[in-house]
């Protein structure tokens, strides 16, 4: 399945705005100013996501994950690898320990990072598409990324089967990090997105 160039448009404005949202709430948490780069968006089968993803996160991956619930239901997750997600837990606090390995501090760190940019994106979808979605306590995962996808969809109550995959860069203080937003959902939650998002669409073209 292919999105279209006004769907991965209209996604994109959304996701912005999550984005905003997220940078806005970072930066009073820690005092920085914190950007999120405009995000690129592309849809995907679930059985490519490990093999596109192992190309840019090649070490163990740094994941938080968190199931959100509603007319659209699936997993989603915010994925770094390890040393990418320890460099955003040391730009994030005055006293990160140099280094690769993420220690207590630093995972609980990049969970709340994680909560708050899943939370402000799908609170979006949530807000401008209509629809209630609720969310699960987030989850963090320090694994091979193929070992958190198995995590997330032996978890999953219906059978997922796309993703959206959506590059993040966080640019913080003097340092950039990349990761990747990745929101699975089933076929029926992705059918009723793009119904809804269509809709979005329209009223935005009045």
């Amino acid at each position: 399945m292919e999105l279209t160039s006004g769907q991965v448009d209209a996604l994109t404005e959304l996701i912005n705005i999550g984005y905003g949202r997220a940078a806005g709430s970072l930066s009073e948490l820690t005092g920085y100013r914190i950007a999120l780069e405009v995000p690129q968006v592309a849809i995907h089968e679930i059985e490519a996501l490990a093999p596109l993803l192992e190309r840019v996160l090649r070490a163990d991956c740094a994941a938080v994950s968190q199931a959100f619930d509603g007319p659209i239901s699936g997993r989603a997750l915010l994925m770094l690898d390890e040393r990418a997600a320890a460099a955003l837990s040391r730009l994030l606090i005055e006293d990160g320990v140099p280094g690769t390995r993420l220690d207590a501090t630093a995972r609980e760190v990049v969970t709340e990072v994680g909560n708050i940019l899943l939370n402000a994106c799908l609170g979006v979808f949530g807000n401008l598409l209509n629809v209630h979605v609720s969310f699960a306590v987030p989850q963090f995962h320090l694994e091979s990324v193929t070992g958190v996808l198995k995590s997330v969809a032996t978890e999953a109550a219906e059978q997922l089967r796309y993703a959206l995959m959506i590059h993040t860069r966080f640019s913080i203080r003097t340092g950039d990090v990349n990761g990747y937003l990745v929101i699975i959902l089933g076929v029926a939650s992705l059918d009723t997105l793009l119904v809804e998002l269509s809709k979005w669409e329209h009223q935005q073209a009045q």
